[in-house]
């Protein structure tokens, strides 16, 4: 599954994309604004992560895509549908590395995926997180269409200190433009 914006292309990973995510992940930045990128980011954890997902996408746990520039196949970073099993909705998660920061390409990747999610995959719902820290993944959020919900105090730990989380969600009727509330 690929899908085409002005300026990206989302694919499927590939092994390939391993020196670049080892490259952009590892940057410390990137690591301290999610949940689960590890820093270091030591040689392997690439492969064994892209493996994974490799896995994970064909057992239908999740739909990922490696966020690449259309003009050039440039890997910049990685967006993540996490399907719930037993309801029609995902958890969207994202990275995208340090030298491509503040030039819209989140906001890009996150609007195309959250509509194939709400469209082409039959989801109601999409919803996900960021640390409070970090208002500029909530920013991409909102431009992308996602609601805040909610915040969630001391929920998850980051390098030994407990983080504070805003949620946000969107509705297929709200994204698609039926929600009048």
């Amino acid at each position: 599954m690929t899908i085409q914006t002005t300026r990206l292309v989302l694919r499927p990973l590939e092994f390939s994309d391993c020196p670049a995510i080892q490259l952009l992940a590892g940057d410390r930045d990137v690591s301290a604004t999610t949940r689960d990128i590890e820093h270091p980011y030591e040689d392997g954890m690439a492969e064994k992560w892209v493996s994974s997902c490799q896995w994970q996408s064909r057992s239908g746990n999740l739909v990922h895509f490696a966020i690449t520039l259309a003009n050039d196949a440039t890997f910049i970073g990685a967006i993540t549908l996490h399907l719930d099993p037993v309801g029609k909705q995902a958890e969207l998660s994202y990275w995208v590395g340090k030298p491509f920061w503040n030039q819209g390409y989140a906001t890009e990747a996150v609007e195309s995926v959250l509509r194939h999610g709400l469209t082409k995959l039959g989801l109601d719902r999409v919803y996900g997180a960021h640390f409070t820290r970090n208002p500029a993944s909530g920013r991409v959020m909102q431009k992308a269409g996602m609601c805040h919900e909610g915040f969630l105090t001391s929920h998850t730990e980051k390098w030994g200190k407990l983080e504070d989380l805003e949620l946000y969600a969107v509705s297929k009727e709200r994204f698609l433009g039926g929600y009048s509330g």
